[in-house]
């Protein structure tokens, strides 16, 4: 019985030891998959309609498309030509949104180097990081005034730096606030000398970034534009057509309802591909 106990013993050791020498692995941090409601939502903040929300976007372009195609069916009598207008007039609310949030991306891609040195000079006055973000509040660009202030009653009610961090992450929802969020939070908890020289790193690469970018949107500007008024020009003489409903009568049959729902087709690839081409990428929020 003792012999079985210490063989036990003697066993139980070794495996202890064999399992030591196996480091486990740190559990996979899997990025969160980025769904179509977080960015409808990010397009909503950048535009400026902070109050809509993704399901109100959603609700105003339903409450478009069935108001015009019931307008156009009823003015018409022709359903391809009322279905046709109204996948245009449902696409609208939604076009209306991205085209302000990639005018008011551009415009704070100018701004952001000015907050950044704001923030520098805070910092070089003595000022503790939190309160070097507040003060922008006060003194930094216009367009980011309101988040910054959210963001100094947060920390003043609170006191939690990275919790009010995350929530200024939110508020901006800017691939660029979202860089500059994540170089505070790492300045905040490693510690050291070199936040001022990541701050003046950090503003000469988004100016530099910012001043490239409008050259080259510049340039390519025009293309956009003539995709856009290639796309336009048929749909606008089939509107003036719908003034009299003898003159669409064609679209009426078979034969009709196959030309305009390829002609559409062909538009929309047509649209997509030279805008594809002639535009440039715009960031993406990889750190949010």
């Amino acid at each position: 019985m003792t012999g079985f106990v210490v063989g036990l013993l003697l066993g139980c050791g070794l495996f202890c030891l064999w399992w030591s020498a196996w480091v486990p692995e740190p559990p996979s941090t899997r990025r969160r998959r980025v769904s179509l409601m977080d960015r409808l939502r990010d397009e909503l903040v950048q535009a400026g309609y902070q109050s809509v929300g993704p399901r109100s976007l959603v609700a105003a372009c339903l409450a478009a498309f069935v108001s015009v195609a019931l307008g156009v069916r009823a003015t018409t009598e022709v359903v391809p030509v009322a279905l046709c207008f109204a996948l245009m007039a449902g696409y609208a609310p939604f076009a209306l949104v991205r085209a302000r949030a990639r005018r008011r991306r551009s415009h704070l891609r100018e701004l952001w180097p000015d907050a950044v040195d704001n923030i520098t000079s805070g910092v070089r006055a003595g000022l503790a990081l939190p309160e070097a973000l507040s003060q922008l509040a006060v003194r930094g660009p216009q367009e980011l005034r309101p988040a910054f202030q959210a963001f100094a009653e947060d920390y003043r009610t609170s006191g939690r730096f990275n919790d009010c961090l995350d929530d200024l992450k939110d508020r901006l929802s800017d691939p660029v606030g979202d860089r500059l969020v994540e170089s505070l939070r790492i300045a905040r908890e490693v510690g050291g000398s070199d936040l001022g020289g990541l701050l003046r790193t950090l503003s000469t690469f988004l100016r530099e970034d910012s001043r490239t970018r409008s050259e080259l949107e510049t340039r390519q500007g025009w293309t956009v534009n003539a995709a856009r008024l290639a796309v336009a020009a048929p749909w606008a003489v089939l509107a003036m057509l719908c003034t009299r409903p003898e003159s669409i009568q064609a679209y009426a049959t078979a034969t009709g309802t196959v030309v305009l729902f390829v002609g559409a087709a062909v538009s929309a690839a047509a649209y997509r591909i030279m805008v594809f081409i002639g535009r440039l990428p715009e960031d993406e929020r990889v750190l949010r």
